[in-house]
């Protein structure tokens, strides 16, 4: 018979929404399903009225504070009213009266329908794998074997583990550690990362999802400790210190699938520059990856093709196309593909750039399914401030006419360097055609479109490439989908040899610097808490590194740039959570010095966790003369003085003599889907309210702000992101930006009524203050997605 699929079952609650609370949705492909499920005869049995108020008291003996009586009567009235007590419908009744009771007096009713839920995953499991559910969870081994043999499951997983090994892990295994979901975050693992058979059936549980990603990302390392390293793996996730990016949650330990998050590739300015792109971009969008793509390569509408003159369509088409690859090239339906695009605020085509999400004008020039970025030098950012002109060129006729591209150059200081030496040498230049307009009309446009549609990010070039550990070895010029990844980028080259003898066509790809993001997230609230950082930091690093040897990633020159750098992103999550519980106040200076303080003590271990890799395994190929390797990246940072409460000077001594394991270490992910499971707030974001409802595809699941109470409340209520200033966000920010080496998902919250002067301010504070990016500007009238590729 076949096995219960979970997806079936699903409350429908949607706060103020009109519809009785008795009503249920059952979605399966979309449509409304008959009331009473289709369940295995052992879960379709009908329950009795004591069974039921069994379970009830048994999970209720957790929360002592809620009115369980009055509770048992309403769902009993409720099930007797649909003369129905199959377990399905009893499950459903019980989830949909709890939630309906969550608020900020009471929010302990979320674990309560979290137990509740458990319950029906524990049968569900059970049932499927063939086992007794009062044992909760069944073999191990079993399991693997299983799933291996179905095909969802790596071989390698069985082949390289022995039974006595995975029995060994077994024992480690915790189902104590599932109490510690809400009831929003265990739905959401269990509908998005836990296995499945083909049909949909769930087979694995939350503490083995944890364990087999333990086992995937430590399956390399010897023997001889290979086990210990997957406990303290395992330790490190079961207890929701951190979390993985999306894709390892999702695809460790199975046969399809990849587990980096995002990637970033620059377009080389020739017809198959552009189509290779187009089929790298498409390659990673199927499994899984979301993009960034600098297209200020490209030359601009009005251009030359081969001396041609007035030829070039400019970048808009090739926008279209990625459009289109990231509606068509989608994860097995289950996510449209995401793609971000980013020029120059000097290419000839910015103008239409900026209008090409708005939703008015010619739809034959929109592309609202790209997500845009700006990359902008200091200059331009002085120009804007004292309403000063600025010019626009074409990219090819600029290498044309002067011998260089102006995108290669940036300023090794504030207020002088080569890239403005060369920008007025091309304005200065009388053969290159330009276009003048006051910088602060491209400004008005940028925050037009920022208003309406959140975007296009702010990328701060010449900050990110001062910044560069490895500007050695490349240029970074620009950040991926969600502005947090920023490293060096170059594009591939492609040409074709005829082979006459064999009659075959060999292409030969000169690979360039394409990006990938590999993430993972500490979670603030429960780590700080708990202190545990320094021993979370080195699992973490380890488990990162090792994501870049077991990975297989289906355009190769990413492969050849992940050896290169082995470039991780170590971030953070809850940073709201762990303010409210330390009680600090959102706009305050104490939040800000705290942000120094917490982000130093992560920087410091994350590098010095790296260097102790390095020690053992080698550091990445690129280290020598990178500013690791030099000494500069302390310097830079100001971090080798008697200030400091950790000895930079004798970390900055070890790193030059072992070398550091991975070129590029920390970046500060958005966190939405990831922070849910886990049972805190967004990234370094403010809450979004004290109370309110979570939108998923088919319903909405009412949640309250992490750890409410009598204590917390006053904080929350004082960090609502449409309400606070967001100077004291930037300057949280800014004090964190100078201890991560790449940057971070810094969103601006801003009242739909804002003065076009007041939004102006924050992005001048923003840029002054040393912040590489900045994210989506999140008007309160404005609806944005949250991110799901760079989750970790």
């Amino acid at each position: 018979m076949r096995g219960l699929n979970d997806c079936t079952l699903l409350p429908f609650y949607i706060i103020h929404s009109g519809y009785p609370l008795s009503g249920f949705l059952f979605r399966k492909g979309g449509s409304k399903m008959n009331r009473t499920l289709n369940l295995p005869n052992s879960l379709n049995k009908e329950w009795n009225e004591v069974q039921i108020r069994e379970l009830i008291e048994r999970i209720g003996e957790e929360f002592p504070k809620l009115n369980l009586q009055e509770f048992t009567n309403v769902v009993l009235r409720d099930l007797s009213e649909k003369h129905s007590f199959e377990h399905g419908t009893v499950t459903n009744q019980l989830i949909l009266r709890s939630l309906e009771r969550i608020d900020i007096d009471q929010p302990d009713w979320t674990f309560f329908a979290s137990r509740i839920y458990l319950d029906h995953l524990y049968r569900s499991a059970a049932i499927n794998r063939g086992y007794d559910p009062a044992l909760k969870y069944g073999s191990f081994y079993h399991l693997i074997s299983q799933l291996s043999s179905l095909g969802i499951y790596k071989k390698e997983l069985i082949e390289c583990y022995s039974r006595d090994e995975v029995n060994e892990l077994e024992t480690f295994i915790n189902p104590d550690k599932d109490k510690l979901f809400n009831y929003i975050g265990l739905r959401t693992l269990a509908d998005r990362y836990l296995s499945r058979d083909f049909d949909g059936a769930v087979f694995e549980l939350p503490q083995e999802r944890f364990m087999i990603i333990s086992m995937t990302l430590m399956m390399k390392e010897p023997k001889s400790k290979r086990l210990s390293l997957i406990k303290e793996a395992y330790w490190a996730l079961s207890n929701l210190y951190m979390t993985v990016a999306t894709p390892t949650f999702a695809n460790a330990g199975k046969s399809t699938g990849q587990l980096s998050s995002c990637f970033i590739d620059s377009v080389e300015d020739s017809l198959d520059g552009i189509m290779m792109n187009d089929m790298d971009v498409a390659r990673l969008s199927k499994n899984g990856g979301g993009l960034g793509v600098y297209l200020g390569n490209i030359r601009s509408a009005g251009s030359d093709i081969q001396n041609y003159k007035g030829m070039a369509s400019g970048i808009l088409p090739w926008m279209k196309q990625l459009n289109d690859i990231a509606v068509n090239v989608d994860q097995l339906g289950q996510r449209q593909g995401a793609i971000a695009v980013y020029t120059d605020v000097w290419h000839m085509d910015i103008l239409a750039f900026l209008d090409a999400k708005l939703n008015n004008g010619d739809e034959r020039q929109r592309t609202h399914d790209l997500f845009t970025g700006v990359c902008l030098p200091d200059l331009f950012m002085e120009q804007v401030e004292k309403r000063g002109d600025w010019y626009l060129f074409d990219p090819h006729q600029v290498e044309k006419v002067m011998g260089f591209k102006l995108q290669d150059f940036y300023d090794e200081e504030r207020g002088q360097g080569s890239f403005r030496t060369r920008y007025w040498e091309c304005v200065n230049h009388p053969e290159l055609t330009k276009k003048q307009l006051p910088a602060i009309e491209i400004m008005k446009k940028i925050m037009i479109s920022q208003l309406e549609t959140g975007t296009p990010y702010m990328f701060y070039r010449d900050e990110v490439n001062r910044m560069n550990a490895n500007q050695h070895s490349g240029m970074i010029y620009c950040s991926n989908l969600c502005t947090e990844i920023t490293q060096n980028m170059s594009p591939t080259t492609i040409s074709e040899e005829l082979v006459t003898e064999e009659g075959k066509i060999v292409v030969v790809k000169e690979p360039g610097d394409f990006v990938v993001c590999n993430l993972s997230s500490i979670s603030l609230a429960r780590a700080v808490k708990a202190n545990v950082l320094e021993r979370l930091i080195s699992i973490q690093v380890r488990m990162l590194d090792n994501v870049i040897d077991i990975n297989r990633l289906p355009v190769l020159q990413a492969q050849l740039t992940n050896q290169k750098y082995r470039a991780i992103g170590l971030g953070t999550f809850g940073w709201a959570h762990l303010l409210a519980i330390k009680g600090i106040l959102w706009e305050s200076d104490e939040s800000v010095d705290y942000a120094n303080e917490l982000y130093e003590e992560i920087a410091y271990y994350t590098i010095k966790s790296s260097m102790e890799l390095a020690k053992e395994k080698a550091p990445y190929p690129a280290f020598q003369h990178s500013d690791w390797q030099t000494g500069a990246y302390f310097t830079k940072r100001g971090y080798c003085n008697d200030n400091s409460r950790f000895d930079w000077e004798a970390l900055k001594a070890e790193v030059r003599i072992n070398g550091i394991r991975n070129g590029y270490l920390m970046a500060v992910a958005p966190n939405s889907t990831t922070a849910i499971i886990g049972g805190s707030s967004s990234g370094i974001d403010p809450i979004f309210n004290l109370f309110y409802s979570e939108e998923k595809k088919n319903y909405k699941i009412p949640v309250t702000a992490p750890d409410l109470d009598h204590r917390t409340y006053y904080y929350y209520m004082n960090s609502i992101g449409h309400l606070i200033d967001q100077k004291w966000s930037i300057k949280q920010t800014a004090a964190r930006q100078q201890h991560i080496d790449q940057a971070l998902s810094f969103n601006l919250y801003v009242q739909n009524t804002i003065k076009a002067k007041d939004l102006l301010d924050l992005h001048l504070l923003a840029w002054k203050n040393h912040l590489k990016t900045t994210y989506y500007t999140r008007s309160s009238s404005s609806e944005i997605e949250n991110c799901e590729w760079c989750e970790s």
